[in-house]
């Protein structure tokens, strides 16, 4: 199950980093690089933004979930 957890950690914490820079700053961020620029021009940028919204934040609350529950497994665990 530790294992399992960690894998799941390195894992989000990648998606998070990519979903991160995806997301559109002042300058346009790195999402100009895979398409966004392409994207934004059309009339649908607003429902790709939501979705790159809320797949943040679901990867986020997975990350959060791992965390949690590596400490609380990591605590009960003699260390032999």
């Amino acid at each position: 199950m530790v294992t399992f957890l960690s894998v799941l950690l390195v894992v989000t914490s990648i998606g998070l980093i990519v979903l991160v820079l995806l997301h559109r700053g002042k300058g346009g961020g790195l999402s100009n690089l895979f398409g966004g620029g392409v994207s934004s021009s059309l009339g649908g940028s607003a429902v790709v933004e939501k979705n790159l919204d809320r797949l943040t934040i679901v990867c986020g609350l997975v990350w959060a979930v791992c965390i949690v529950a590596l400490g609380l497994l990591l605590k009960e665990t003699p260390v032999a």
